[in-house]
């Protein structure tokens, strides 16, 4: 059976259902606190935390928020969290499909993850050195990936320069 997922963006009401799914994705409340932290930097995108529900109930997050190759901008994906009883039934799956989407639809260039090498290729992520681009700390290289998200546009290199709450 195929579960069908709605995404959308993040609304107000929205905000301890998404706290809920990562603290119950991940192990502490990093993750939480970083949301929750992101939403009052000016790193956050309106429209760039998206959603995946089933009957009305968050089930998954994805958040972009903006980040910098040198000085070009570009868009950090992290977290992204399901809740567990919906892992590995496309709920992330969906809600990071959604938030790829809204990028490019907001004219977007790029996007880096640091995450599974083996889940974000599915996306379209490569590894980010195979255009230069390296993490402001040490991470395994087939862990930081990049996806151009426009392919007439050139791929900044340089060094990744994420906002503050990432390293609070």
């Amino acid at each position: 059976m195929t579960i069908s997922w709605t995404t959308r963006p993040e609304e107000p009401h929205d905000v301890p259902a998404i706290r809920a799914v990562n603290l119950a994705a991940f192990p502490t409340s990093l993750e939480a606190d970083l949301v929750d932290a992101l939403r009052k930097d000016p790193a956050w995108m309106p429209g760039l935390s998206l959603v995946a529900e089933r009957d009305g109930a968050v089930t998954a997050h994805a958040l972009l928020t903006r980040c910098h190759v040198d000085s070009a901008p570009a868009l950090a994906l992290a977290p992204c969290a399901v809740l567990p009883a919906f892992q590995r039934q496309g709920a992330g799956t969906a809600a990071i499909n959604a938030a790829l989407a809204a990028a490019r639809s907001l004219g977007e260039p790029l996007v880096l993850v640091l995450g599974h090498p083996r889940y974000y290729p599915r996306f379209g992520f490569v590894r980010a050195s195979s255009y230069g681009i390296r993490a402001p700390f040490d991470v395994p290289d087939e862990a930081m990936m990049a996806l151009p998200l426009d392919p007439s546009r050139p791929v900044p290199a340089g060094t990744i320069t994420y906002p503050p709450p990432f390293s609070a």
